[in-house]
This record gives structure tokens, sequence and C-alpha cells, in this order.
């Protein structure tokens, strides 16, 4: 046999003992697989045959948790029921009467303390002034009615200059039928001059209400003076202006009136106020 055979005949055993080990490989990967698969499948058949309820211990905790959630939540719900008038029924031609009676009301006391109100001022319900409002819509903006006429005493009461605008916002709550909305808002839009004083006193009784919930969702604050003050100075100098002085054997006279630098201006307040309605 010369050297060309022998070289084939190792390079056929070569291949037939690499042929082999490949099959012993392949065997034993598919013997895992298998072994793999049939794993699975029991652990698929022991969790079928699982009871899907947690443990005992389990199951009391989250019974705990439960109670504690729905106590929580029955406070939650007698609070708020504090923070909002109650809904009344009320029909649609007693309602009108209402407004009638509240415009008038809200007018008069604007007179006595001597602050302006816009010209045919409906505290926000123009359109319902000649008209009627639906029977189901009634309750609710009796409801409504009442809050606004307690922001305006609150306007009235701290002597605002003037109210320049009120708006009210109807909301789509307002058109759903009764008992179909857990929560709702109504929102107004309020302008009117004052006094610093006055404009914190109104903000700070709003904040502090506990008959209604109320957010101050936008507030905007200008003041009648869109310049600083400016120095008074002697017009040689440039200094400030001496004060008089007595000669002596004289009485000093009166010293002259302080001119404040701040404090005396008007703000113009602009508000977008929420007024929260729960039915619980």
């Amino acid at each position: 046999m010369n050297w060309r055979d022998r070289s084939l005949l190792i390079a056929v055993g070569i291949g037939t003992l690499t042929a082999v080990s490949f099959c012993f490989s392949a065997k034993s990967d598919w013997n895992k697989a298998v072994i793999r698969l049939q794993e699975a499948a029991l652990e698929l058949d022991r969790l079928e045959r699982l009871d899907p309820y947690p443990s005992e211990e389990n199951a009391r905790k989250m019974k705990g948790f439960a109670n504690e959630y729905g106590t929580a939540l029955a406070t939650l719900k007698k609070e708020l029921k504090t923070r909002v008038l109650p809904l009344s029924p009320m029909a649609p031609n007693e309602f009108q009467s209402r407004l009638r009676r509240a415009t008038a009301g809200v007018a008069e006391n604007a007179r006595a303390t001597n602050v302006h109100l816009p010209e045919k001022f409906y505290l926000g319900f123009d359109e319902f002034a000649p008209a009627l409002p639906s029977e189901s819509a009634a309750p609710r903006l009796g409801q409504e009615l009442a809050q606004i006429e307690w922001l305006l005493g609150l306007l009235i009461e701290a002597r605002v200059e003037a109210l320049t605008s009120f708006r009210r916002i109807p909301s789509f709550e307002e058109r759903a039928p009764a008992g179909s909305v857990s929560f709702a808002r109504e929102v107004v839009e309020a302008s009117f001059i004052s006094s610093p004083a006055a404009a914190r006193k109104i903000l700070n009784q709003i904040a502090q209400t506990n008959e209604d919930f109320l957010v101050v969702r936008l507030l905007h604050v200008r003041n009648e003076r869109d310049k600083g003050p400016s120095r008074e100075a002697n017009p040689d100098s440039g200094g400030p202006s001496p004060v008089p002085m007595a000669s002596p054997g004289e009485k000093s006279s009166a010293a002259p009136a302080l001119n404040f630098v701040v404090g005396n201006e008007q703000v113009e307040i602009t508000a977008r106020i929420e007024i929260w309605r729960f039915t619980l």
C-alpha cells in the first residue's frame, strides 16, 4: 500500500470518528431537551392542580388591609360631606325665584357698602334670568347659587372697591343626569379692585373655609402703580431734602405728614376659582 492509499484511509477514519462524535453529541442534547420538556410538563400539571387562592395567612393580611382601607374611605367621605352644601330638591321655577331674590340681596348689600357691581349683574346666571333651567339641572344650580352668593358675600364684606367682572363657566356635569357623577366642579372667574389688605382677607377666607371645598386655581395680581416710587430729592444738591430745624428759642413746627411709599395703592385681582361638589 503506497502513501496515497494510507493518507486516504486515515482521512476516511478521521471523518468517521467525527461523524460518530457529532451523533453522540446530538443524541445527548436531544435527551437533555426531552428531560427539560418532561420537567416543564410536570410543573405545568402541578401548577394547574394548585389552589389559586392565597394562603390563610396572606388572606388574613389582605382582609386586614381591606378593613383599614374601608375605614379610611368612610372617614374621608364623612369629612367631604361637611365641605359641601346638601343637594336639596328644587323645581325650575323655584330656582329662578331664588335667583331673583339672591340678585336683589347682593345688589342691596353692595349699595350699602359702596361696592360697585357690573351692570345687569345676575351672579353669573345670566342665561337663567329670562329662561327656566331643566328639571335635572335645577337642584345643582340651586346648590351652586348658594355657593356663589357666599363667595360674593366675602367680596362685599371685605369692602372691595369694585367687582369689575364675574363669569360662571358651565360644566359638563351641570348638563349630566343627576346621580351620574360622584364629584364635579364648578368654575367661576372674578376680577375686582381693592386694597391689598382686603384682597388678602378674601383669599385667606376662601382657603380657610370649612363649609365649601374651594380651590383658587389661577391668581393674577396687578398693582395700579406699574412703576416703583421715585425718590424725593433736593433739586439743588440731588440728595434728600433736609428737615427744617427750629431756631433756638422757637417752638419746632409740626412735622410734615408721612408719605408712605407702599400700602396706599389699589390692586386688581383676577382669580379662577373651582367649587368642588361631591356626591357620596
